[in-house]
């Protein structure tokens, strides 16, 4: 795989950095996670886990030594934690100058709210893009924590890393990434600020009124007649007249057309009577094949039985028979994992790591008599 023989030490957080993390072990590096506390993830697929006391100098001082032979360390601690251990960017870049030091933090490395805590609804809400989410006349609705916590944070540090790395074969050097999920929210939403005063696109400044944030009828979710749902994305003209058409709605005389802004309200009515008028199936059997962009809403069990993921084998199967999403992008000449990896137990690879740097069976040993190294202490989730 591309990234076999990349080292990554991942010191353990929540989703962000498990999400970069799992990226880059998925298509070949070797992800040793540095846990402090059992703390369980589903993010871990083919890393190795390494239990730390970084409350200890010998804690510390393991932890030291995986960074100084590793390409790439990932850390999602606030601003000043890595370097009170001993272990800031200043100093293991002195000992590993090849070292590729990607800091995730929520606010960043500067700025007023760098040393205060958040969570994806927070950092959302500060790009900008969270005042942009819900229906009109409803309060800002943020989309799990999908944005801030996996595309601006945990993707967009995994992409730092690998420009880091291709910037490396140039210069021989290392780099620190500051990968804000703030910035990243921000950076991922790029059309959104460039297309703002676009009229057609964005004609109210009200939430939920325009073309894309639920506002127009043709871009939003319809009920059908068994309590399911159907996505409409028919934005172009073409696309519009295709729906209209397997709506059975082309020969009403009264139907809005499409850029008529102030009967929005009265087209959303008749598709909503409309498709509440067949079965979720029903519907596909008039739209599937057709250029409408109309599609069914499955469920996530659904999604991974749909004949064209199943096609394109868009999910692996765990060995208990679980499926979770394949490697996206598709490399056709070095794809990533084709099989779901094991995840580690917690501190299931803490001797063969530590043998691999070098120390003895008797200094482990030891290490576990002092609580240097460390077995089953319980951390809650939140």
């Amino acid at each position: 795989m591309i990234l076999s023989g990349v080292k990554v030490v991942e010191f353990a957080g929540l989703a962000p950095g498990p999400f970069a993390g799992v990226i880059l072990a998925d298509y070949g590096a070797d992800v040793v996670k540095i846990e402090r506390a059992n703390r369980p993830s589903n993010l871990d697929r083919g890393k190795r886990s390494i239990a730390l006391n970084l409350k200890k100098k010998g804690g510390v001082e393991i932890a030291r030594k995986l960074c100084q032979r590793a390409d790439v360390i990932i850390e999602p601690f606030r601003p000043g934690v890595m370097e009170k251990l001993g272990l800031g960017p200043d100093e293991l870049l002195k000992l590993n100058p090849r070292l590729i030091y990607a800091r995730l933090t929520g606010f960043g490395q500067s700025g007023e709210y760098s040393q205060m805590a958040g969570h994806d609804i927070n950092y959302l809400a500060m790009s900008g893009l969270l005042s942009k989410l819900g229906r009109h006349g409803e309060k800002p609705t943020a989309p799990l924590n999908l944005i801030a916590d996996f595309a601006g944070g945990g993707l967009m540090c995994a992409m730092g890393v690998l420009l880091a790395l291709l910037e490396r074969h140039k210069s021989g050097r290392g780099q620190v990434i500051d990968a804000s999920m703030v910035d990243g929210c921000s950076y991922i939403g790029t059309w959104i600020y460039t297309t703002k005063d676009a009229p057609y696109i964005w004609p109210s400044e009200e939430r939920g009124k325009n073309l894309l944030d639920t506002g127009s009828p043709f871009y939003d979710t319809y009920k059908t007649k068994d309590g399911r749902y159907m996505a409409v994305g028919a934005l172009e003209p073409q696309f519009f007249q295709q729906l209209v058409k397997g709506l059975g709605l082309s020969d009403d005389a009264d139907m809005p057309t499409q850029v008529e802004l102030d009967r929005w309200p009265e087209m959303r009515k008749k598709f909503t009577e409309v498709f509440a008028s067949k079965t979720q199936k029903e519907w596909c059997d008039v739209f599937d094949g057709i250029d409408a962009c109309v599609t069914p809403i499955p469920t996530l069990n659904e999604a991974v039985e749909h004949s064209h993921n199943k096609t394109r084998k868009s999910f692996l199967t765990d060995a208990n028979g679980q499926q979770e999403p394949s490697p996206a992008p598709r490399l056709l000449r070095t794809p990533g994992v084709d099989h779901v990896r094991p995840s580690p137990h917690y501190g299931q690879h803490n001797e063969a790591v530590l043998l691999e740097l070098g120390y003895t069976k008797a200094d482990i040993e030891q290490f576990s008599k002092d609580d240097i190294i460390l077995k089953n202490k319980v951390q809650s989730l939140l």
